[in-house]
């Protein structure tokens, strides 16, 4: 057996040995001040608004890896949803969302 093979073998197998999360997973600041949680929800990671005037609300879903994801969001003031993206790096999440893919609006949020 390939030492490399073996290594990722034994890592599975160990109990107690957590994968690492995706990036983009954990708590954010949002632009509004509200903090969103994102976590896995199936095979994607669904962002919920933890406090704020919409506490509760899942504003999104988004799929990928890495540092890039993409899938949808909601503008919770208006409820109406947007094709959306987000991109990690380091502690900064740039969320972007938009309409017809002309129109897009953009906002910082920031790892808590």
């Amino acid at each position: 057996m390939k030492l490399r093979t073996w290594i990722a073998t034994a890592l599975l197998a160990a109990p107690g040995i957590a994968l690492a999360a995706e990036p983009i997973e954990g708590n954010w600041k949002t632009a509004s001040g509200a903090t969103a949680a994102i976590a896995k929800c199936g095979g994607s990671f669904c962002i919920t608004l933890k406090t704020g005037k919409h506490a509760g609300k899942r504003i999104g879903k988004l799929d990928g890896t890495g540092a890039d994801y993409s899938g949808s969001i909601t503008d919770p003031e208006t409820d109406k949803t947007y094709s959306g993206s987000g991109a990690v790096s380091g502690n900064s999440l740039r969320m972007k969302g938009c309409v017809l893919a002309v129109l897009c609006k953009s906002q910082t949020w920031t790892r808590l």
